[in-house]
């Protein structure tokens, strides 16, 4: 499903890790606020509930490097919305494997960022919309490889060189708030909406319906909500009437 202007899409996310769906507090491992069996059901029940999109992530390839494609498969089987896939995506021919799958967007962090030319391949070969690049931002600095290491520059600095690479759209983590279900701030999301031309997803201490309505007023293309849905703080379905702007 392409970004449209004059809408938000609003992404229920599916972190797996151990074949469950999990919600960590920044991306901690041992963190888990939330663990249900059976991911595929929890992606279905979504898609139920009236998502147009399903925002999954790997933790297993994230954290330990390990991959869990036997769960993701289950998923794309189970649901008919378009899935965005991330997580532990080191290597070309993974990605090329799940970009087969139909995958509709494949969100590509570390391995893009310490070698561009990745983004490029793939996007020539898949088409640029079917490949968003993750800018994860912690102190305004871009972090990769799970959140551990830290390079000195920030989102807004480097994205346009991966708009230049081929890459259709923007996945933005603000890790300061995420997970923490504590609300987050605008400045940064701003600062890199007008640095580059290509839609974003925002995710990141989304907790409560004025934050979906905040986001929706500064033209971001997507928003992925988490712990908050899983904890009842957002209903999915009020959440959705701000898709349209």
């Amino acid at each position: 499903m392409s970004f449209k202007k004059d809408e938000m899409l609003i992404m229920p996310a599916v972190d797996i890790k151990n074949g469950k769906c999990v919600q960590l507090v920044q991306g901690k491992p041992g963190s888990e606020m939330v663990e249900i069996e059976n991911p595929e059901n929890v992606a279905l029940h979504w898609e139920n509930e009236g998502a147009k999109n399903i925002h999954v992530i790997d933790l297993d390839g994230t954290i330990d490097g390990k991959t869990s494609l036997p769960v993701i498969k289950k998923i794309l089987n189970e649901v008919s919305v378009p899935i965005q896939l991330g997580g532990g995506i080191r290597d070309i021919k993974y990605a090329k494997k799940l970009l087969d799958l139909d995958i509709e967007r494949l969100i590509i962090g570390t391995m893009g960022i310490q070698n561009p030319e990745t983004i490029t391949q793939l996007s020539e070969e898949y088409g640029s919309e079917r490949i968003m690049i993750s800018l994860d931002s912690k102190d305004n600095k871009v972090v990769i490889k799970g959140w551990q290491e830290k390079i000195d520059k920030s989102p807004s600095e480097i994205s346009n060189e991966f708009k230049e690479h081929g890459a259709g759209s923007i996945l933005f983590t603000n890790v300061d708030v995420e997970g923490l279900l504590g609300g987050f701030y605008t400045d940064p999301l701003i600062e890199l909406k007008n640095s580059v031309d290509l839609p974003i997803v925002y995710s990141g201490g989304v907790t409560t319906i004025n934050d979906i309505k905040q986001l929706n007023e500064t033209g971001v293309e997507g928003v992925v909500i988490g712990s908050a849905l899983y904890k009842n703080k957002i209903d999915l379905k009020e959440a959705l009437k701000y898709q349209k702007r």
